[in-house]
């Protein structure tokens, strides 16, 4: 089955930005630390973070409800922890424009 484009590029990068300015707007003041759920969503946050106008710190954090299996138990369990909390970080910034 071959897959079918439902948004065009231009479209999803249109709609980040302003979701972006959103967030500009709604969290005006102080870094603002984005958390990612990998894999899949790193290059979303990564255009999302490109596309908000004041500081931002990423962290990452990886969950399953699989295991080793090809169905989920219905339980999540963390599988990676935050970077920030396992090394006690609190602040830093991504921007330096």
């Amino acid at each position: 089955m071959a897959l079918r484009r439902l948004l065009s590029e231009e479209r999803i990068q249109e709609r980040i930005r302003e979701i972006g300015a959103q967030i500009d707007a709604d969290y005006p003041e102080g870094t603002l630390f984005l958390i990612c759920i990998l894999k899949g969503a790193c290059y979303f946050l990564a255009d999302l973070s490109r596309a908000i106008k004041r500081d931002t710190f990423i962290d990452f954090m990886g969950i399953s409800s699989y295991g080793r299996g090809k169905t989920s138990s219905g339980e999540v369990k963390i599988t990676k922890i935050l970077i920030s909390r396992s090394r006690g970080r609190t602040s830093s910034s991504s921007k330096t424009s």
